[in-house]
């Protein structure tokens, strides 16, 4: 078996396993998006990345904006749920796969965010295996854009020094690339559906005005507010230095709107960051 092929981990759980079905399942979510737009150059996207029947309606919003794009390096930018590390792990070589097939890693990309970030991004496949942050992103991605290209990079502790390091890194390592950035992430956890609500409000609001600056400081003030926190606050900065100048709340729902339990509800946001057309 080729070492650096990233193999499934929650195909079959998270999303169907069979290629047909979870074609179907994607197809069907993108449907229900229809119509989003958005205007000037596409910089990034915040996406959940819950099991596809919950965060998948949401997702779509974000990823229906590819439609008719050939060809794309996306490099993704989630939490770690299962490995507690420091600093941003990539891996740079090899494939990633899932039901719908393999996904080559844009590997002159990844070089390159190993350079800009040399202290702080490092080269471990492992550390990705047993990961869905990522991995639920690329389901979407498969189904739209035949051609695409993919780093994955997963944040550790996601310290402010390292959120800070980071969107520097992506802002010099992918300057002058083609590249779109997706950060993963959900939003608060386990709360009745009032309260998550409510606490998921302020973070669009900071993700609506762009206010980067203002959703770090809440990261370091509580608790529960978007486990992939870090990777949303280095995105936004990085698509900044990028050129983005515009972001747009696509859409915002919880796991109750999927599920019907309303009593304990994981939040969903997805959101594009633009650049004005010059």
């Amino acid at each position: 078996m080729n070492a650096m092929l990233r193999k499934a981990a929650v195909a079959g759980t998270w999303y169907p396993g069979a290629a047909e079905a979870l074609a179907r399942e994607v197809d069907r979510h993108l449907a229900g998006a229809a119509g989003v737009a958005v205007s000037g150059r596409l910089v990034a996207l915040v996406s959940p990345h819950a099991g596809l029947r919950y965060s998948g309606p949401v997702a779509a919003y974000g990823y229906s904006l590819l439609r008719g794009r050939p060809a794309l390096t996306v490099v993704l930018v989630g939490p770690s749920h299962r490995a507690a590390f420091r600093g941003v792990a990539v891996q740079a070589h090899g494939d990633w796969e899932t039901p719908l097939g393999r996904v080559a890693i844009d590997e002159a990309a990844a070089e390159a965010l190993l350079v800009s970030g040399a202290r702080l991004v490092f080269d471990d496949p492992g550390l990705h295996r047993p990961e869905h942050s990522l991995e639920m992103q690329l389901p979407f991605l498969q189904r739209l854009v035949p051609e695409l290209r993919l780093v994955p990079l997963m944040m550790g502790s996601q310290s402010r020094e390292e959120i800070l390091g980071l969107a520097d890194a992506l802002a010099r390592g992918l300057a002058g690339r083609e590249a779109l950035l997706v950060a993963s992430s959900d939003l608060s956890h386990y709360e009745p559906a009032p309260v998550a609500n409510r606490l998921d409000a302020v973070v669009v609001d900071q993700v609506s005005r762009f206010d980067d600056a203002g959703l770090l400081d809440r990261l370091g003030e509580r608790d529960n507010v978007a486990c992939g926190g870090g990777p949303i606050v280095a995105v936004m900065k990085a698509a900044r230095l990028l050129g983005a100048d515009r972001a747009t709340v696509l859409k915002y729902a919880d796991s109750g709107d999927a599920a019907g339990d309303k009593s304990q509800v994981v939040g969903y946001l997805s959101a594009a960051l633009t650049a004005s057309a010059s």
